[in-house]
């Protein structure tokens, strides 16, 4: 049972299959082109150009995650909230059970009503000697220089 009857009635037309062709390399180069593109878009370094818009309301302090609910900020041990979030430098998320005992400077956020932590942002250099309400006040009556005031 051959429904062919001549050669050529079976394949398309030449110019077709080659414009097909084309259609098809032109897109896969142009997928190929925006993938080298993206991961690159997405590993933007703070403090390149960029800043991180921090809540007026967040200060600044000294933060060591203990276990997954309790942490010690600023010297004192204080509980996360269960929907704690923790920014990296590059303001990605971090599991805190990945960086357990392991202590950085950081902006954070207290929740009004229960105290808890609710939101902390691990800084870079540039950004922790930016100055910011919080654990840089003077902590001892000692000081250098003549007119020294203590905050």
């Amino acid at each position: 049972m051959n429904r062919c009857t001549t050669p050529s009635s079976c394949h398309p037309p030449a110019h077709r299959v080659s414009r097909f062709r084309q259609a098809a390399l032109l897109a896969a180069v142009a997928c190929t082109a925006l993938c080298a593109v993206a991961p690159a878009s997405a590993q933007t370094q703070p403090g390149l150009g960029l800043s991180r818009p921090f809540p007026e309301a967040a200060l600044r302090g000294t933060l060591s995650i203990n276990t997954a609910s309790e942490a010690t900020l600023n010297g004192k041990t204080i509980r996360m909230a269960p929907g704690m979030r923790l920014f990296s430098p590059q303001n990605t998320l971090v599991m805190a059970h990945t960086v357990l005992g392991q202590t950085f400077k950081v902006n954070y956020v207290q929740e009004n009503s229960t105290g808890m932590l609710h939101a902390a942002w691990i800084l870079t250099e540039g950004e922790a000697a930016q100055p910011r309400k919080g654990s840089d006040a003077i902590i001892t009556n000692i000081t250098t220089g003549s007119g020294a005031a203590l905050k």
